[in-house]
């Protein structure tokens, strides 16, 4: 993993924990032309473990992982993630796969990555 991706990896797991007071277990991160992709595993907290096992729990913590990411990116994005990366952060697509515990975000950049 080099710098950049470890430095990259850490703005996000202080985001996660910020917003769900628990931040992923790992997160691996690829730099592909003007996006970073990454694969966050071990994200959910104990409570909403305990919350997807009731009748709307396991859309009300799916609706909750990817809607909070999202809006938190649209009104601050981390002033530091973009100094790293030296681009301005256009889009951000997230999802999480609640039985396996595993996110993807797909950071868009204006410029492309520079290793």
């Amino acid at each position: 993993m080099s710098k950049k991706e470890h430095q990259f990896n850490d703005i996000i797991r202080k985001v996660r924990k910020e917003l769900f007071g628990k931040g992923p277990d790992s997160i691996k991160t690829k730099f592909v032309d003007n996006m970073a992709i990454s694969t966050l595993k071990g994200n959910l907290t104990p409570v909403e473990k305990f919350i997807i096992n009731s009748p709307d729990g396991f859309d009300q913590v799916h609706r909750a992982r990817t809607k909070m990411i999202q809006e938190y990116y649209k009104k601050r994005i981390p002033d530091d993630m973009e100094v790293l990366m030296n681009s301005r952060l256009l889009n951000l697509f997230s999802d999480i796969d609640i039985d396996e515990d595993v996110a993807v975000s797909v950071f868009v950049f204006e410029k492309q990555i520079e290793r």
